[in-house]
């Protein structure tokens, strides 16, 4: 299979692809192997309508094609690319099955009844990226591990905000039950679309959470850190802006399309690309 990682990472629009593309050629080429690696790993859960069991096969198979170029050679281009990257900037090898993992949670569960199993979720679909990305980035202090953790969980908590809608359209409710419960808010309420004071008081604890998280990321970057970490605080920026306006729209999303447009991603990542280029 041939390898249009770089084609793959640009039609996204993805806010990955602009907080990257500033980046030195060897780094932003590495970058777009690893999104496309893990694009292709969320496509084959979520796109098409194939049977869950074709699914699972699919997983098991990308899986054993990923073992393969990490020892040997797989038949994908974009695998041996990958386990090039992987040496290259000596990155882990477990936060790619972790990855993995958190694919194969979207096929075996619907519904997550405490926060404690979301944040498990979270972590493999979300902080498992930031781990990798960091290796690329590049840095000096072993807390900016724990940056990538935190961050991934406040930016997957905004996008389970975000897509409520959507992903309850495809049988899937993120909000842990325990949270519905206490805010008298039920699985039925969702999927009927009640937009009310329970599902605003709801969405606020939420929203709460994953801004607690963005605050924990914030702890634990380390000043000299900073300057190789711009993509990572780029895409900080342009989640938290996402999760202000969700917050901003008194968290409508049922009916409002809410998102960070095309400009405004280029403008944080520029702005972020230039404070951190000339002050840190």
């Amino acid at each position: 299979m041939a390898d249009n990682s770089k084609h793959i990472a640009k039609e996204s629009n993805s806010s990955f692809y602009y907080s990257f593309s500033l980046l030195a050629k060897p780094k932003r080429d590495a970058m777009n192997t690893v999104y496309a690696f893990c694009r292709k790993t969320d496509d084959i859960v979520d796109e098409g309508n194939e049977p869950e069991e074709l699914r699972y096969e699919r997983l098991r198979k990308w899986r054993i094609e990923l073992e393969k170029a990490l020892y040997g050679t797989s038949d994908y281009q974009l695998f041996n690319k990958l386990a090039a990257i992987i040496k290259q900037f000596n990155i882990p090898i477990d936060p790619f099955f972790e990855l993995i993992v958190g694919m194969e949670m979207d096929l075996q569960r619907k519904r997550y009844p405490s926060f404690d199993e979301l944040e498990l979720y979270c972590y493999c679909v979300a902080s498992t990226v930031g781990l990798i990305c960091i290796e690329i980035f590049g840095y000096k202090n072993k807390s900016a591990k724990d940056y990538a953790i935190n961050l991934g969980l406040a930016m997957q908590l905004t996008n389970i905000l975000r897509d409520i809608k959507k992903d309850s359209d495809r049988g899937r409710i993120y909000l842990p039950q325990k949270d519905m419960t206490d805010f008298n808010y039920s699985e039925e309420d969702l999927i009927e679309r009640k937009y009310n004071p329970e599902f605003v008081s709801l969405m606020k604890y939420e929203a709460a959470r994953a801004e607690e998280f963005f605050k924990k990321a914030d702890q634990f970057l380390d000043f000299e850190d900073k300057s190789s970490m711009f993509p990572a605080r780029a895409m900080q920026h342009i989640y938290h802006k996402l999760l202000t306006k969700i917050e901003n729209e008194n968290y409508d999303v049922f009916n409002k399309k809410i998102k960070v447009g095309k400009l405004e991603k280029a403008a944080i990542s520029i702005g972020v690309w230039a404070k951190y280029s000339l002050v840190y």
